[in-house]
This record gives C-alpha cells, sequence and structure tokens, in this order.
C-alpha cells in the first residue's frame, strides 16, 4: 500500500509538472485568455460533464439483477464519487472504482455483488471507449487528416486490444480456475476463507455475464455516455471563438479519452491529457493555447463533479463510523448498512 502511495504521489508530482511546463509553452498570456474567452461556457461544459457521469451511473445501475439492484440514486452518489477518486486523488484511475464498491456494502449490497458490479461496469466503460476511440479513428480517416497520427491512434488501439480481452478472460472460469491454483500452492485457515470469497465472487460475475439484455443495455448507455461528453469539446471551442465540426470534436473527444486510458497510472492522466489534445487539436489548425485552455477547462469540470463526489464519500464514511460507534456504546453487533435494504425497482 505504501508503495502504491510513493508511486501514485510521484506520478502526480510528474504529471503536475508537465502540466506547468506545457502551459508555459503554450504561452501562459494565451492560455489564460482562452480561458477567460470561455466565460459563461464553462458552466455549460459542467453540466455535460454532469450529463456524461449521469449516464454512466445508469450503465451500472442496469447491470444489477432486479431483485438485489440498490436505488438508482445510489449508483449516481457513487458514480460522482468513482469519477472524484479518480480523477482528483494518486490513487491512479481505478482507485474510485474499488472505493465505489466498498461504500455499496454500506447499503446493505452483498460485498461480492458489490465487487463483481464494478468490475463488470470497468469492463463495459473499456469496452464502448475501445469503440468509441475506433469511431474517432475512423472520422479522422474520413477527414483525410495526418496519415502519420491515424497509424499512431491505431498502433495504440491494437495494443489494448489484448488486455481487453484478457480483462474479459480473467472474469470468466478461466480467471476462477487460475486463482483457485494460485490458492492450491498455500495452507491454512486465511487461504480457506479468500477462496471462498473469491468462490462468491466468480458466481456473482458469471450472474452479471449471463443476462444479456442487461450488458447490451449498460454497454449501449455507456458508449451514449461517451458520445455525450463530445459536447464539452464543442462548448468550449464555440465560445472561444473558433468553432469545430461535429466529426473534429468526435475526434478529438475520443482519441483524448483513448490517451488518458493509457496514462491510467497517473492521476487524472495529468500531463497526458495536456499533450494529447495539443497534438489532437493540430492536426484541425488549432493552436496549443486553445488545446490546453480545453484541457484546463475540462479540469475545472474534474473539481466541479469531483468534489462533491469526495464530499459524499466523507460523508457515507462518517455515518457509518457514528452508526458503528452508537452501536459499541449501546453493545449491539454494528451492520455493514442500514437494517434493511429495499431494492429499487
Amino acid at each position: 500500500m505504501r508503495l502504491l502511495r510513493t508511486t501514485g504521489l510521484l506520478s502526480l508530482l510528474i504529471g503536475i509538472a508537465v502540466l506547468i511546463g506545457l502551459t508555459v509553452w503554450s504561452g501562459t498570456g494565451l492560455v489564460r485568455d482562452a480561458v477567460g474567452s470561455i466565460g459563461i461556457g464553462i458552466v455549460l461544459v459542467v453540466l455535460v460533464r454532469a450529463g456524461t457521469a449521469s449516464l454512466a451511473a445508469v450503465g451500472w445501475w442496469v447491470l444489477f439483477p432486479p431483485k438485489e439492484r440498490p436505488r438508482l440514486t445510489t449508483c449516481l452518489s457513487l458514480r460522482f464519487v468513482r469519477e472524484g477518486a479518480n480523477a482528483l486523488l494518486p490513487l491512479g484511475q481505478v482507485g474510485g472504482d474499488l472505493l465505489g464498491a466498498r461504500l455499496l456494502t454500506f447499503v446493505g449490497v452483498p460485498g461480492a455483488l458489490a465487487t463483481a458490479s464494478v468490475i463488470v461496469d470497468v469492463l463495459a466503460l473499456a469496452v464502448t471507449q475501445a469503440l468509441f476511440a475506433m469511431t474517432g479513428l475512423a472520422v479522422l480517416v474520413w477527414l483525410g487528416a495526418d496519415s502519420s497520427i491515424a497509424w499512431i491512434a491505431a498502433g495504440g488501439l491494437a495494443l489494448a486490444l489484448p488486455a481487453l480481452v484478457g480483462f474479459w478472460i480473467a472474469q470468466r472460469r478461466g480467471g476462477h480456475q487460475a486463482f483457485g491454483w494460485f490458492l492450491a500452492r498455500f495452507r491454512g485457515n486465511w487461504a480457506r476463507v479468500v477462496g471462498e470469497k473469491i468462490d462468491r465472487l466468480f458466481v456473482d460475475l458469471r450472474a452479471l455475464h449471463a443476462s444479456r439484455s442487461r450488458m447490451g443495455a449498460s454497454l449501449v448507455l455507456h458508449y451514449l455516455d461517451w458520445l455525450t461528453g463530445i459536447g464539452e469539446v464543442l462548448v468550449a471551442f464555440w465560445f472561444m471563438g473558433h468553432p469545430v465540426s461535429l466529426a473534429e470534436a468526435l475526434v478529438i473527444e475520443s482519441l483524448m479519452h483513448a490517451i488518458r486510458g493509457a496514462a491510467f497510472a497517473i492521476p487524472g492522466a495529468l500531463g497526458a491529457q495536456e499533450g494529447g489534445l495539443i497534438v489532437l487539436c493540430a492536426v484541425f489548425g488549432i493552436p496549443p493555447d486553445q488545446a490546453m485552455a480545453l484541457s484546463l477547462v475540462k479540469r475545472v469540470a474534474d473539481l466541479a463533479t469531483g468534489l462533491p463526489g469526495l464530499f459524499i464519500w466523507q460523508w457515507m464514511e462518517g455515518r457509518r463510523w457514528r452508526a458503528r460507534r452508537s452501536a459499541a456504546a449501546a453493545g449491539e453487533p454494528a451492520s455493514p448498512g442500514p437494517a434493511s435494504h429495499t431494492p429499487a425497482t
């Protein structure tokens, strides 16, 4: 855990340094003026971001079996927690997902199902992000842009696809067998307990994967989530006085997210997002200062949607701590969540 924190903090510092360096290189004054020209448009960008996060929350919610499904408001709240932790904390870009699974147990969702739902949701997000990037690549080629950029993007996608397939296989029988083989090498009560938890996790993973209708609905919603994000690019450049076409915005947004995904170990993809946007925007003749302004406005949206998520996290942790303290004072066993959990219908 200490190594993870140290690596995360080091990556964060490097990312901040790269961001500052790119801002200076682009022209600090020019970037400031470009951001200022967006004005009230920043509010619209934040609203678009809130919309994409809400769609992603529904895409997660529909994965649950109806009888075990938490309230939609729970998934909406925890989606913002996941977004905030991934974007604003030095946890890489997966720490927020683990946190979301933990907080689900606070409202009565069994731990195995909570973890399984997040794992499958991350898979659905990754699959639709790859499809979104492929869409952007196809549009880039159709627009007749610089072929070198297209080849680089295609190479990155080709490298990412095996990892995506491996992630899917790990959730299936092969992954279960691999964990079983590994735990069989050990003896002791802890190995038995861990083995039982893994068995329960894979039972829930199989149940979630078995429903094609729920998986299909989740994939559609997540793809719409990615598409909605195009609005951030359209709004920002329109207010900057450099409007772009829908096709150009799609290329910029989709391939930017591909770059962010490749930089998953860097908190918030600091530096990587900025560098990627400068390169992508240059394809369409957009100067570096405006590309940096777009990235900084996106960072504002990270803060505007992420900080409430972090507040929700702390509020839930505080409520659970108070419940445990009250239960201990009364001599009663503390429960992980409310006394009863009523699934949404």
